[in-house]
């Protein structure tokens, strides 16, 4: 009996291969989106625990100084002569060829993890297969290796003498290499500055590799100055990039319940079109319990090879979105993120997890209704209907609520946790009390119909409405996504926009690349130009912070265009008088710093004069004048300027420079290309919400298809006695096509409230915590009208095919309803 019964059932998707497609497809899509967010999440991850390996040495302890600063080198000694397995670590700043980095030096022969490295920086030829014994010969010198990210190793190869390699492990702004090479550079270049290390030499801080034997003399009695501690690097990039992989995962959730849609709509397409075979086999002695656990392996069978599917199509949407994620992490965070995708298996069992999950999600309530459905009901339509229900209110009171706990949430809480949670409340709920407000709405245009076509036509849309409930959640979620991530992403970029006029006041911006070169421009400059202001920044402590420090002039430029957001009377006259300093948004919102408020700056207490504007930055950051600049920090060379001159001489200046000072495109940019740069990295920061928001909508474009594919086998009872009472069936499909369109406006109207609370958290709260600063909301209704338009065009189409099967039906099929027990 199971095998025969078996057979029956899968001879339902032989004889309607398009229905087994569908289902395989929408699951495969849910579990690709899915699967391809947490490839991309995995890999950003894998990409900071490399990084974090190789600074804090796997995470190992760490011995320090107890006044902070180096380890001396007898102690060192000391510590390996009684059997202590410690590593050392030098670290230091130093300024080469113009630009800061940060050096860090390992010693190969006892730390447990180096850099990997994937080709030489110089652009020579990859490099040939090395055995251990070469590759430290190499790394340990002369003239040694030194391994730094993309962007910092093809500058750093023109600076140093020592072969420079690239590495996806190392930060950007880092170089890593040889203890003895890292003690060479911080010693040897004449701009050397905020090194750790005291004598040449001395070790910033020692790794525990292992624990100490039992019965080594204690560290107390070998090393008296020494402290033992638990590693900081890692926690950092974590921490800051938190947010976003809790963004992407979020996106890929939202995608993933979208998809299931389809599911739901396939499995109960199929289940609706088997009625009467679950009726005869049920007559034939096969048991609820029997049917549903055949059920349940067929629809395991099918998440198993979607989800085979899904995981396949996740890796290639996962390898195409993946440099942009990585652009977007070294340009907002400074995270060592890698552009290159591996297969890894948390990935891809997660993957096949969320293919079985999800469709037991969308088959439960098929099988429930299966189950309790009597023996010989199974193939009336209307108890069919009556075992689903349509408890609208319940649903719309239960979404009320949700509702309410996201206001309070965003209203009361604070950080990423009350962010996600509003955002969660307010789409749950949006979904839950859509289909209600349809109804109501429905019901409002039945009662003022006139004519009983018109009103069959609304009573038969809201007879409908539960079957498509489902299918218009899945899409005005997709709408009120897009919507949302549009309004913040057009919101960041108009004021991205303007900010950027004001930071990139200055015609021209010019790196000399060394102190005597920059004077000999400067001299050159002088009589040529308005004004030649210096670009200066550095490393600082800002409440105990790492942060940056940069160094204003006292000029027309700064007064007149840097982005204050709040200020006292007479800002500029007291910086320049180094009565106190201006700290960018991150700072004050993390610190809840305000002007007035005094902080310390590198150990000196100074007060807060006012707080600008500095998206795109990951860190906290200072501003004081060039006085004050120069000297706390006298030995820094000034190597960068920006130029003031009338705009119609930049082309000339410019080429004047190059001709005369060699400079290239590199050391020489004018406004408008540093604008359109960085515009060009923020569209690409972007790109992969855009990308989630497009493909959340074409999923829930076909969930609607399948709603409606399910519903038209269901709906020949209410067709047919108006076709009989003397409808053309051309009419009727057009009303079919009038129906979807009237359902999917509604949907879109009510899902444009919902994308702009959706904007507001996304901006007032979730960027706040997971950036560190906050943008004015702006509207844009030429979007509204634009998804819109994509949710009434993805409608119509989704009906057509149904509408155009109802007006090419035989009218033998319709008569045979009038015949049968339907």
């Amino acid at each position: 009996m199971w095998r025969a019964a078996a057979g029956a059932l899968a001879s339902h998707w032989r004889r309607h291969p398009g229905q087994a497609a569908t289902l395989l497809l929408g699951l495969a899509l849910a579990t690709a989106l899915w699967t391809g967010v947490q490839a991309i999440n995995s890999e950003a991850r894998a990409s900071y625990d490399r990084a974090a390996q190789v600074v804090s040495q796997e995470n190992r302890p760490v011995l320090r100084a107890r006044d902070g600063g180096p380890v001396p080198l007898a102690d060192y000694v000391a510590l390996r002569r009684a059997g202590w397995a410690v590593a050392p670590v030098l670290e230091g700043r130093a300024t080469i060829g113009g630009r800061g980095v940060s050096l860090i030096g390992l010693d190969p022969l006892s730390a447990p993890v180096l850099p990997a490295a994937t080709e030489p920086a110089d652009g020579a030829d990859p490099l040939p297969e090395e055995d251990g014994a070469t590759a430290l010969a190499a790394f340990i010198g002369p003239p040694g290796r030194l391994f730094a990210a993309p962007g910092t190793a093809g500058w750093l190869s023109d600076a140093v003498p020592q072969q420079v390699l690239i590495s996806e492990d190392v930060a950007p702004g880092t170089a890593i290499g040889d203890i003895g090479t890292v003690a060479d550079l911080l010693a040897g270049v004449d701009d050397t500055r905020d090194s750790d290390a005291g004598g040449r030499g001395d070790p910033s801080r020692l790794v525990l590799i292992e624990d100490p034997p039992p019965g080594a003399t204690p560290l107390s009695a070998l090393a008296p100055g020494l402290v033992r501690g638990e590693p900081e690097a890692g926690a950092g990039i974590g921490g800051l990039t938190g947010s976003f992989h809790l963004n992407l995962t979020a996106f890929g959730l939202l995608s993933f319940t979208v998809g299931l849609f389809i599911v739901h709509g396939a499995v109960g397409l199929a289940f609706e079109q088997r009625r009467g075979m679950f009726r005869t086999l049920r007559a034939l002695g096969l048991t609820r319990r029997a049917l549903a656990l055949l059920l349940a392996a067929e629809l395991a069978l099918a998440a198993t090879l979607a989800g085979a599917a899904g995981v396949a199509l996740g890796y290639v949407i996962a390898a195409a979105l993946l440099p942009d994620v990585a652009a977007t992490l070294r340009g907002l965070y400074g995270a060592p993120a890698s552009g290159a995708l591996a297969l890894r298996p948390g990935w891809i069992a997660a993957g096949f997890a969320m293919a079985w999950l999800g469709t037991a999600l969308a088959s439960t309530q098929a099988l429930w209704r299966l189950a309790r459905l009597p023996v010989l009901s199974g193939a009336q339509p209307r108890a069919w209907a009556l075992a689903s229900g349509t408890a609208q209110a319940r649903q719309a009171l239960a979404g009320l609520g949700a509702l309410t706990l996201a206001g309070i949430a965003a209203a009361a809480g604070d950080g990423l946790i009350a962010g996600f949670a509003a955002l969660g409340g307010l789409l749950l709920g949006a979904a839950l009390v859509l289909p209600w407000l349809l109804a109501q709405g429905l019901a409002a245009a039945q009662s003022r119909a006139q004519g009983p076509l018109a009103e069959w036509f609304w009573a038969d849309t809201r007879q409908q409405l539960p079957g498509l409930s489902l299918a218009l959640m899945a899409l005005m979620l997709a709408l009120a996504a897009n919507i949302g991530v549009s309004t913040m992403v057009g919101s960041f970029r108009a004021t991205f926009t303007g900010w950027l006029d004001q930071r990139l006041a200055a015609e021209i911006y010019l790196d000399a690349g060394t102190e005597a070169r920059a004077q000999q421009i400067a001299a050159w400059l002088d009589p040529r130009v308005n004004a030649i202001l210096p670009q200066v920044w550095t490393e600082a402590r800002l409440d105990g912070r790492p942060a940056q420090l940069r160094g204003l002039a006292d000029h027309a430029t700064y007064r007149e265009t840097w982005p204050l957001l709040g200020s006292r009377a007479g800002v500029w006259d007291a910086l320049a008088r180094g009565e106190g300093i201006l700290v960018n948004e991150q700072f004050a919102l993390r610190s809840g710093t305000g002007p007035g408020d005094t902080v310390t700056l590198d150990g000196r207490a100074a007060r807060v004069l006012a707080v600008y504007s500095d998206y795109g930055n990951p860190l906290a950051e200072a501003a004081v004048s060039l006085d004050a600049f120069t000297a706390a920090h006298p030995d820094l060379p000034v190597t960068r300027f920006a130029l003031r001159l009338p705009p119609a001489e930049v082309p000339a200046l410019m080429e004047a420079l190059r001709d005369l000072f060699g400079l290239g495109s590199d050391a020489l940019r004018d406004q408008a290309a540093l604008k359109a740069l960085s515009l060009a990295i923020f569209e690409r920061t972007f790109a992969v919400t855009g990308a989630l928001n497009v493909l959340t909508l074409g999923v829930a474009a076909l969930a609607m298809l399948t709603s409606l594919l399910t519903l038209a086998a269901q709906r020949l009872p209410q067709v047919a006695p108006i076709w009989a009472a003397g409808l053309p069936r051309a009419r009727l499909g057009h009303m079919e096509l009038a129906r979807a369109a009237l359902l999917a406006l509604g949907t879109a109207a009510a899902a444009i409230p919902v994308g702009l609370a959706l904007a507001w958290v996304l901006l007032a709260v979730v960027n706040v915590a997971a950036f560190g600063w906050r943008l004015p909301m702006q509207v844009f209704p030429a979007d509204w009208l634009r998804l819109t338009a994509l949710a009434l065009a993805a409608a119509l189409a989704a009906s057509a095919l149904p509408a155009r099967r109802l007006s090419r039906r035989p009218p033998a099929d319709l008569l045979k309803v009038f015949a049968s027990d339907r």
